[in-house]
């Protein structure tokens, strides 16, 4: 059973909608007579380019028998009962992620309201200076269903080609076969994988476009068919526009395309055009209109202070510290709390003092479990690829596998050069980043840094051993804990449970802690919803004033009815009376931060104050005020 075809269908669908985002919105288009439009025309040209070229694949029936005995097997089981989990959770409950809810999925309505993309008026920057890859996937799904349920699917599709994809690619690169069917279950089970696939995060999506961009070449340097380095042209594109954090991953891939470049003088021109297409759908948008609206293609201008690495060196030493720290560090960790408050002072201020003054603030946080917003691989996968990675240098094979290369597999230097390869964009990103959830940014560099760790003669006897078995599964044991604790879709009563527990036991850190957790990721698919009760009813328009980690989701509700515009502190009462505010809800914090009281902005607006409410977003911060106010 090969999903390859599936992996195609992914890479054109993504290819379709980001290109549709760019071109609709020149058109000023984005809506869905623009978009059934736009599809129609693409399956059209689909169609009558495959007839054209006489590319039309042979059907392959499944053979279900082979399919139900894969999966009765130990590793391809858990995946799968894994996957179930994820989806089941994902199905339940409504996206949580606070990231996609604080500027990912408010951008997409913000474009949808007014049928084009465009720089939004606002204080959060990150609605507008980041790449639009998922943005550009959720659209679509957001204009047609005005829900945001079905949303999880953009990351589980992705997370099931997972492993056929690390299999072929480890395979190709000279990984044994039987060690690279064993990672192909195991490297899916990493904790960012685990709890991104049932979520709407931006993290982990992107994986099968780097392995796919891979993979597609060095199947273009055995079959001799231009048309798979297109695919692989197409799917470095989408990599780089689903993060701008993914852009020293180009390096392996430019490496397999220099030595494919014979190839791809046969078919020049049509490659020029999978070329500019591959462009469209890549950052390069992004950047063109950061340089046009602030003069940086980066965006990093108006980034949070430290998001820029300042001293490279640095860089190197604190971004391998926090990977080690936040993949090592135990998948449940009361202890969190104390270490955060604990940490700068305890650690030697040779470390400490540098990393404050070239990272972000916070780069010393850890999690109590697994989230989303801020877990690697974890200790789990981790662990058993540092032991694979020794393992192998200390075992030697009684008998080392070798011979003739046969026809169509990659040279031996080429093949190390893209071993090593992914490891140089590593330390490129480490040397420019001073962001500090660095191990869930570079989820997409794990499956191409695995490679060299396990291509040894030697791993084939690691695999076979009893006490590598039995780490396997430990670590398989602890993945499924992770998935049905996670904090955003509960695959348990949690609230039901603890709070008998609290009843029981009173003042108990242990469960009162938990209980707040899971009654904060409960509400945070929208947040605000007892603010929005004190507005008017049938209100379509809704001012809002918060900081940039503050949500506006819930005056989006129910989407396609309503549009939210950003308002600022400086703003004048003419501003505000310009735009056709009427009521907006105004954050008592972000008053605080530009240094006004309740009282003074509204002076300077002429607001009157018609309720106030309290609302907890994050823990972290507790409870913040929030008032419902009416201009004149």
């Amino acid at each position: 059973m090969s999903l390859l075809p599936l992996v195609r269908v992914w890479i054109w669908l993504s290819v379709v909608a980001s290109a549709a985002g760019w071109i609709l919105s020149a058109l000023g288009q984005l809506n869905r007579g623009g978009y059934l439009i736009f599809f129609g025309l693409a399956a059209a040209v689909f169609v009558a380019f495959r007839r054209f070229s006489n590319q039309a694949r042979p059907r392959r029936r499944w053979n279900w028998a082979k399919v139900r005995w894969r999966f009765s097997r130990g590793l391809p089981g858990c995946f799968a009962a894994l996957a179930f989990l994820i989806f089941v959770g994902g199905a339940l409950y409504a996206p949580s992620t606070h990231t996609a809810l604080t500027y990912r999925l408010p951008r997409v309505l913000q474009w949808l309201a007014e049928g084009k993309w465009h720089w939004i008026y606002t204080g959060n920057f990150r609605m507008n200076d980041r790449a639009c890859g998922i943005e550009w996937l959720t659209a679509p799904v957001l204009l047609f269903t005005n829900s945001d349920r079905a949303l999880f699917l953009l990351n589980f599709i992705p997370f099931l080609l997972l492993p056929g994809l690390t299999f072929s690619v480890c395979t190709r690169l000279g990984v044994r076969g039987r060690v690279a069917w064993q990672w192909m279950w195991l490297l899916p089970t990493g904790y960012n994988f685990l709890v991104q696939a049932g979520s709407a995060a931006n993290d982990t999506f992107p994986t099968v476009y780097a392995l796919a961009a891979v993979d597609f070449a060095c199947r273009a340097w055995s079959t001799r068919r231009v048309s798979d380095f297109w695919l692989s042209l197409l799917s470095i594109g989408l990599l780089s526009g689903a993060k701008a954090s993914n852009l020293p991953l180009m390096l392996p891939w430019a490496i397999l395309a220099l030595a494919l470049w014979p190839l791809l003088k046969r078919r020049l021109l049509t490659t020029f055009a999978v070329a500019l297409l591959a462009a469209l759908v890549s950052f390069l948008p992004t950047a063109i209109l950061n340089i046009y609206y602030c003069h940086d293609w980066s965006g990093l201008k108006l980034e949070r202070a430290g998001m820029d690495m300042k001293n490279p060196v640095v860089g190197v030493w604190g971004n391998s510290l926090l990977f080690l720290l936040d993949n090592f560090v135990p998948p449940f960790f009361p202890a969190a709390g104390w270490w955060n408050q604990s940490a700068l002072s305890i650690l030697p201020r040779a470390i400490v003092a540098p990393m404050a003054a070239n990272f972000e603030a916070g780069f010393h946080r850890l999690g109590e479990m697994p989230t989303e917003d801020w877990v690697g691989l974890g200790l789990g996968v981790s662990l058993l690829m540092a032991v694979a990675a020794i393992g192998g240098m200390a075992v030697r094979s009684v008998r080392q596998v070798g011979g003739v290369r046969q026809d169509g597999e990659l040279p031996k230097p080429l093949r190390r050069l893209i071993l090593i390869a992914p490891w140089l964009a590593l330390l490129a990103y480490c040397m420019k980043s001073g962001m500090v959830s660095g191990a869930r940014l570079i989820s997409p560099y794990y499956p191409l840094l695995l490679p060299l760790l396990i291509a040894g003669a030697g791993q084939s006897r690691i695999i076979r051993a009893r006490w590598w078995q039995a780490l396997v599964w430990l670590v398989l044991c602890v993945a499924f804990p992770v998935v049905i604790l996670t904090p955003g879709r509960p695959l348990w009563p949690a609230k039901t449970v603890l709070s008998r527990l609290a009843s029981l036991k009173p003042g108990s850190r242990l469960i009162s802690r938990p209980l707040e957790v899971y009654t904060v990721y409960a509400q945070r698919p929208d947040p605000m919803a007892g603010v929005r009760t004190l507005l008017p009813k049938g209100l379509t328009l809704v001012g809002f004033l918060g900081t940039p980690d503050d949500i506006d989701i819930s005056f989006w509700r129910p989407f396609g009815q309503k549009q939210v515009k950003h308002l600022l502190t400086s703003d004048s009462s003419a501003a505000i009376r310009q735009r056709g505010i009427l009521y907006a809800v105004v954050s008592q914090f972000s008053l605080a931060e530009a240094g006004l009281t309740l009282e003074e902005w509204r002076k300077q607006t002429g607001a009157e104050l018609l309720a106030s409410a309290s609302i907890t977003q994050k823990i972290v911060e507790g409870p913040q005020s929030w008032h419902v106010v009416r201009f004149p």
